[in-house]
């Protein structure tokens, strides 16, 4: 066991478990997170708790964020904002097909010119953007660098709300982009319109690959569509399947009337089981 608490770089963003060691942040609170680039302030959306699961993997806070950490942050926020507008003019200006998507920067710690901006963007095809950074880094007094984002990490980096309601999972807690195949959907007998199975990012939606395997194990176990049963109702044959309720639906030979059965009733191996030992 252990303690863990949850923060966040920006609000309604990716959370981000961390040991808090001897500190105890509460909600609302501003604590500093080890990062690459030196500690970063971010805010405690989860109290320090005892968990289950074994915390020696998790990373450490390095403490509570003071007066200085904050107006560094704040200078920061700044210095991204003015990039991206500079970043969105200078686009526009070399007429460039090209959507800035996110800005990141690295302030100079050693007062050496160090910092570092870097600016994410989507588009239609390779760029050449040459013209772009040598302008950009006149204007911002810094090294710049342009990174491209496939369509998946642009709408993980922006966030958004999903078809569900919810935070776009790539947001908030997914760290993998799995596979997802066309496939599943057809298992899982959704219907094939793009707009009904594609995600913010164009992409097919990567909640599809959350229930793939129960239907995967249902379908290798229950009697196929078309097949004759013997239900508790009567004999009949299979034209429906209800997976989240592992259940299947038959339609009676004797007067014609669907009625749901659960897999089991209608399993033979479940059948010949308790006629043995009913």
């Amino acid at each position: 066991m252990g303690m863990l608490c949850a923060v966040s770089f920006n609000r309604y963003g990716r959370l981000y478990y961390l040991d808090p060691g001897e500190f105890r942040p509460t909600v609302g609170e501003r604590v500093l997170v080890p990062t690459d680039d030196g500690p970063e302030v971010a805010e405690c959306v989860w109290a320090a708790q005892w968990v289950e699961e074994e915390t020696g993997g998790f990373p450490r806070i390095v403490g509570l964020a003071d007066e200085r950490d904050l107006r560094r942050d704040e200078l920061l926020r700044k210095r991204k904002a003015e990039a991206k507008v500079a970043a969105k003019k200078l686009i526009k200006a070399h007429d460039l097909p090209m959507k800035v998507v996110a800005v990141d920067h690295v302030l100079d710690h050693g007062g050496t010119g160090g910092s570092r901006t870097t600016i994410y963007f989507t588009a239609p095809h390779r760029v050449d953007f040459r013209a772009l950074v040598r302008d950009l880094g006149a204007t911002l007094h810094c090294r710049v660098e342009l990174r491209q984002l496939s369509a998946r990490d642009s709408a993980r980096v922006q966030g958004g709300i999903g078809s569900c309601g919810r935070d776009l999972c790539c947001a908030t807690f997914l760290t993998d982009f799995e596979p997802v195949t066309i496939r599943m959907a057809k298992d899982q007998d959704l219907p094939l319109n793009p707009l009904r199975i594609s995600g913010a990012c164009g992409r097919l939606m990567c909640c599809l690959k959350y229930e793939h395997p129960l239907y995967q194990k249902f379908q290798a176990a229950a009697p196929g569509i078309g097949s004759r049963v013997s239900t508790p109702e009567g004999d009949g044959r299979v034209v429906g399947h209800s997976v989240p309720r592992d259940a299947v639906v038959v339609r009676l030979d004797a007067d014609g009337t669907r009625c749901s059965c659960s897999r089991a009733s209608v399993c033979g191996p479940r059948q010949a089981h308790e006629e043995r030992y009913a």
